[in-house]
């Protein structure tokens, strides 16, 4: 049985180059994957991602502008330590008061009050060159939208292993999100 991964493309397209989860998660949106992939673009909404981690993934990829100091356009891989996203702050609901934040602390703090199951957690990155209040991506990180999907394709198969595709991926569009 193939693994279950949800490739979760995040940021705020009204923000430059915040957008860029969102334009890869686009590019792989109409790429065939093995049974068990999903690739969305859940831009900021961290609750829905939250529910949709109930369904019982194995691995999210999260894609996402993320400034570490580097040349703008520099794509990464990093799998962060959550140890302490059980233990987040909670606002009277028992959720963290940002329905609409992206931070993946929240949304695996949220996905834990509501009984679900951390899955590994691996962001593909892009050091962003301008995040202002602007449409569309810088050259630079607009350049870096192949690469980081390239680094996603080979992720999914390092979790799934080679199985042939299965499937075409869902959009949140056409999932009912």
């Amino acid at each position: 049985m193939s693994r279950r991964v949800l490739v979760a493309g995040v940021g705020n397209v009204f923000l430059g180059d915040d957008g860029f989860g969102v334009e890869v998660a686009n590019r792989l949106s109409d790429e065939a994957f093995p049974a068990g992939v999903q690739v969305a673009d859940f831009g900021i909404r961290g609750v829905h991602l939250a529910y949709e981690l109930l369904q019982g993934y194995d691995t999210l990829i999260l894609v996402d502008a993320a400034p570490r100091g580097e040349a703008p356009g520099t794509v990464f891989v990093l799998e962060p330590d959550f140890e302490h996203a059980d233990r987040l702050e909670r606002g009277e609901s028992g959720f963290v008061l940002d329905a609409h934040g992206m931070d993946p602390e929240m949304v695996l703090g949220i996905l834990a009050d509501l009984g679900g199951r951390r899955p590994r957690v691996l962001i593909v990155g892009c050091e962003p060159a301008e995040v202002h209040e602007h449409m569309g991506l810088s050259a630079q990180v607009t350049l870096a939208v192949e690469e980081a999907a390239r680094m996603v394709r080979e992720l999914i198969q390092q979790e799934c292993g080679p199985e042939p595709a299965g499937r075409q991926t869902t959009t949140q569009k056409e999932a009912g999100e």
